[in-house]
């Protein structure tokens, strides 16, 4: 019968509807296990084969889904993608990376382009510059739409994120326990919750340490790294900091190339650490100290809720994880007169190969 099997011969032989095989086929969650199963052994038994183009026709599904991130050089977003083609394998679905370079306006141009019915849902990590948050509100209105790492608290969808503000928070905590007391903040990410959240953090950290906040120890993020390596020299030739928090890994590598400029010694000198998935971070002289996130994790629990919600499966909003990231102590923040290892009530590591 190979090749004149057809889910009507399934339902004729079963003795049930051709939408409930169709649906058994496709494992909904609305046909039983025993329903399922039935279906599943009599197509394997009359070697019933799928026509995956004209199925996806019947179903107005594309098997496509879309992700747009800022940059897939970064080494965060090339995890984050692993993580969600992993899924999307298993679900024989296709995966469209659009990358924004930073940018709202092309970011509203992809979003703009994916309403034509190209994908069946979008993953979207936003762009450090969008101001305007119109375009999503709409957007997530007509499609499934599921934001992770960088999101925006107003908009009514799923997010994935990390613990944000107390990873930072945990970063201030380290430095001031080897013994900083003047710690600088490398902001960026300005207008997101994300690079909100870990300015809060680091400044309720300093508060709770009855250190002072100072507005001169916080420099911003800029797309000219020329000049972020010029106001990173200036910080600490003027405010002197023993202790400096990168709120990106873009951030990480100029201090170091400034402390050489200076003939400062890390972590004598200046002690650093930096949210970071750079993979290098250990072979760094002297080994970067890391506020590393699960960006696997992520790319995987992201595609999930998109997929939970393509199938229509209910769940509720606490079901919503927000995963830890790891800080991971390596030389560059660490007093080595002082014993390391304090304790922060999150996923902590000691790693000091080099």
């Amino acid at each position: 019968m190979k090749g004149n099997v057809t889910v009507k011969t399934l339902a004729k032989e079963l003795n049930i509807s051709i939408a409930t095989v169709s649906k058994a086929l496709n494992d909904s969650y609305e046909i039983s296990i025993d329903t399922k199963q039935k279906v599943w052994d009599l197509a394997k038994k009359l070697k019933y084969e799928r026509n995956p183009a004209a199925s996806n026709l019947r179903s107005h599904k594309t098997k496509t889904i879309a992700v747009i991130i800022p940059e897939i050089a970064n080494n965060f977003f090339s995890l984050a993608i692993n993580g969600i083609e992993e899924i999307a394998r298993k679900r024989d679905y296709h995966v469209l990376i659009y990358q924004t370079h930073e940018n709202s306006e092309t970011e509203i141009t992809f979003t703009d382009s994916l309403l034509s019915g190209r994908v069946d849902g979008i993953l979207i990590s936003v762009s450090s510059n969008t101001e305007n948050y119109e375009h999503f509100k709409e957007l997530v209105k007509k499609i499934p739409v599921v934001f992770f790492d960088r999101t925006i608290e107003d908009i009514d969808a799923v997010k994935i994120t990390t613990d944000d503000y107390e990873s930072a928070y945990n970063a201030a905590y380290h430095l001031i326990g080897n013994g900083c007391k003047n710690i600088a903040y490398l902001h960026a990410l300005d207008n997101l919750s994300t690079g909100q959240k870990r300015l809060s953090g680091y400044r309720d950290a300093l508060s709770a340490h009855n250190l002072p906040a100072n507005p001169d120890l916080i420099i911003s993020y800029d797309k000219d790294t020329e000049k972020n390596y010029d106001n990173i020299k200036q910080l600490i030739v003027l405010q002197k900091p023993d202790g400096i928090i990168s709120s990106i890994e873009e951030f990480a590598l100029p201090c170091y190339y400034v402390c050489k400029e200076l003939g400062l010694n890390i972590p004598h000198d200046l002690k650093i650490i930096s949210f970071s998935n750079l993979s290098t971070a250990p072979l760094l002289s002297p080994s970067l100290s890391t506020i590393t996130q699960p960006a696997f994790e992520i790319g995987k629990e992201a595609a999930g809720f998109l997929f939970k919600i393509l199938d229509k499966k209910h769940f509720e909003p606490d079901e919503v994880p927000t995963l830890k990231s790891t800080l991971i102590q390596r030389e560059s923040s660490l007093d080595k007169n002082k014993s390391p290892g304090i304790h922060l009530g999150f996923h902590y590591q000691l790693n000091l190969n080099v």
